[in-house]
């Protein structure tokens, strides 16, 4: 159980600023939708978007530096790879009228039915990715 706790209190945390950001402002914590605020201007939402960002961009910083831990993940793909994989993810979440965190936290959590279809849509694309892409490197 002990090596489950820290994900278990992330997902506490994830779910709590949800609540919190909804409760509090009335906003779903969608981050497409959040940064698209900041690029859009007159919405009048600009400084609460920039502290949220902020905020997601400084706690793994905060944490690194408190700690001395560095992160586990190592990228091996290209720049160009990581551009164009960026601009899939853009793509498909202006299709999907939103993003994983819109949808799959507060989504879910308000019994939307668009949100349920559009994870399942992100889950069986992931499986069908990871297969193919398993199958393509071996």
């Amino acid at each position: 159980m002990r090596q489950y706790l820290p994900s278990l209190l992330g997902g506490m945390l994830i779910g709590l600023s949800a609540a919190l950001m909804l409760l509090l402002n009335g906003r779903i914590a969608g981050i497409s939708g959040i940064v698209g605020g900041l690029l859009r201007r007159g919405d009048g939402k600009h400084l609460a978007s920039a502290a949220f960002i902020v905020g997601l961009l400084a706690g793994p910083l905060l944490f690194t530096l408190a700690s001395g831990a560095r992160p586990l993940v190592r990228v091996d793909a290209s720049l160009a790879t990581i551009a164009v994989a960026g601009l899939l993810v853009g793509f498909g979440t202006r299709l999907g009228s939103g993003c994983t965190s819109g949808h799959g936290v507060a989504g879910l959590a308000r019994l939307s039915p668009r949100s349920i279809v559009a994870v399942l849509t992100f889950i069986s694309a992931a499986m069908i990715t990871v297969f193919i892409a398993r199958k393509v490197g071996t």
